[in-house]
């Protein structure tokens, strides 16, 4: 399937988001003001993931005052990668970015991904001087040493919460849940060309976190059994000779 091509934007800012209620006038707020500052023509599609707080409410607000601004609603929580593929399903651009709600990366960074995107065709950040704190960044340190030992896609930093990914590819990726864990290894998996691009990293500013021991150790251990049957029994061939 082919993205429907869109005239005037050449990349859509996926933003999947869940009870970001206390972060949202921010990150409205420096998304527009990067709209106005990147060479590129650039547009921004929220996924509000079943949010209970008044999410929805300042998010119908924001996109009627800035026309680069769309959202969708899930009916209920469902899950980044969810959030991911919907966003995905309805990108029309050449080129679809993820950036995560907190604002911990800039959007100013994907400048620095898009100089890169039309050789690869997956840009991802890695993330210099975390400001996480030190479970979450131990956690973190030992999944990717755990994870690439299975993928062996060797990047280090696979849950940079900035990406800049061909649609066309994205579109081939095999989704299931806890897959964005796994997006660069499974862009390799399809024969596709990955690059990481060192970008900042800050502190969260408002919102709460969803990190959890479950979703930093214990759940990606299990996403990545599946993955490692998916690798195995990947099918692959070159074809010789044609007559």
């Amino acid at each position: 399937m082919g993205y429907a091509a869109d005239s005037e934007y050449l990349l859509t800012i996926i933003v999947p988001l869940y009870n970001e209620e206390g972060n949202l006038p921010r990150l409205a707020k420096v998304l527009s003001d990067y709209l106005t500052q990147t060479p590129y023509k650039v547009k921004v599609l929220f996924v509000n993931d079943g949010s209970t707080d008044n999410s929805a409410k300042a998010l119908s607000q924001f996109c009627i005052e800035n026309d680069a601004f769309s959202f969708i609603q899930f009916k209920k929580n469902c899950g980044l990668s969810t959030a991911l593929k919907a966003g995905i399903d309805q990108v029309e651009t050449k080129y679809t970015g993820y950036i995560d709600a907190d604002l911990q990366t800039s959007p100013y960074d994907f400048d620095l991904l898009m100089e890169h995107i039309e050789s690869y065709d997956l840009v991802t950040g890695v993330r210099v001087g975390r400001k996480d704190g030190i479970v979450k960044r131990i956690s973190s340190r030992m999944a990717n040493a755990i994870r690439r030992s299975v993928t062996h896609d060797g990047v280090a930093d696979t849950g940079c919460p900035l990406k800049v990914i061909h649609t066309n590819t994205a579109r081939t990726v095999p989704f299931f849940n806890g897959m964005h864990r796994f997006l660069p290894a499974l862009v390799q998996l399809g024969g596709g060309k990955v690059k990481e691009v060192p970008v900042r990293h800050f502190e969260r500013l408002a919102g709460k976190s969803n990190f959890h021991l479950w979703n930093r150790l214990i759940g990606p251990a299990v996403d990545l059994v599946a993955f490692g049957w998916m690798r195995k029994r990947t099918i692959r061939y070159e074809i010789a000779n044609k007559g």
